[in-house]
């Protein structure tokens, strides 16, 4: 069960980098269509930090994975996302960008830091021995690991909550 779980998650992060990839695209060309603006940016921004929150306690609380001291910062930016972004989408609030891109931020540098990390093992890290930051848990298509899909996760959900401002 949990290596289909593993693999779910690396499809849908690589559907999250389409997505971050289309939507920066249309940023950059100030292209963004109203209907990605309107209707799909935020609801899907929130799909993306709910399954980041529940794949984060699905591995840690039922696969047993042990969270190292990033993965608990990384957790710390992205689980508010769910409820801000949740509460934005129910009050049709597309400023919301203000608030998510401070946390997207944070944990994004986390992310790259846990990265590199991760590929630099005697750089050590901030985690103590019983988790260390260097255990690679989740490895899919030879580079989606933990970390990776989180910075997946953050810069999908910030470039869709810039989609989501107003005109």
């Amino acid at each position: 069960m949990i290596a289909v779980a593993e693999r779910t998650f690396g499809l849908l992060a690589l559907l999250a980098i389409l997505i971050a990839v289309v939507t920066t695209v249309a940023l950059v060309r100030r292209r963004v269509p109203d209907w990605l603006r309107d209707d799909v940016a935020l609801p899907l921004a929130t799909a993306i930090a709910a399954t980041a929150t529940g794949g984060s306690l699905l591995l840690s609380e039922v696969a047993g994975y042990l969270p190292c001291t990033l993965c608990w910062y990384q957790r710390i930016a992205m689980y508010p996302l769910v409820i801000v972004l949740g509460v934005a989408v129910a009050r049709g609030d597309r400023d919301v960008w203000r608030t998510v891109l401070p946390l997207t931020t944070i944990g994004s540098a986390v992310a790259l830091w846990h990265i590199a990390i991760e590929n630099n093992p005697a750089w050590g890290g901030p985690c103590e021995d019983a988790a260390p930051c260097t255990i690679i848990w989740v490895e899919e298509f030879g580079f989606l690991t933990l970390p990776t899909m989180a910075l997946v996760a953050f810069v999908a959900i910030s470039v869709l909550s810039l989609a989501a401002r107003r005109p």
